[in-house]
């Protein structure tokens, strides 16, 4: 049989979903600082699929991971949409497709 070597956190159920197939899946549990450390790496695992794909199952993966953050900081999802919409409500959304050039600054000198 043939070894295919992963190094990245999954899902879940996924070792269950390769015993199905008759083959074997190594695992461990990773440590707390490991956990949010491949959390983050899994995040851009999945942004970057997302950017070659476009796909909105992507964007359903970035999400998953994104609660996963959130639940391991201490954040449930309903606060963290709490706190999306609040962030929403005071500087707005992404609706207006606004892309900001510059700004000016107010330059303080001895006048």
């Amino acid at each position: 049989m043939k070894r295919v070597t992963y190094n990245k956190l999954v899902r879940d159920r996924i070792p269950d979903i390769i015993a199905t197939d008759d083959r074997r899946a190594k695992t461990r549990v990773l440590a707390d600082y490991e956990y949010a450390s491949e959390l983050k790496r899994k995040l851009a695992e999945e942004v970057e699929e997302f950017l070659t794909s476009e796909q909105a199952e992507e964007l359903a993966d970035i999400m998953e991971v994104v609660y996963a953050l959130a639940s391991h900081i201490g954040v449930d999802w309903t606060r963290l949409e709490e706190m999306r919409q609040a962030k929403r409500d005071e500087r707005g959304g992404f609706d207006k497709r606004i892309f900001l050039i510059n700004s000016e600054v107010n330059e303080k000198g001895d006048a």
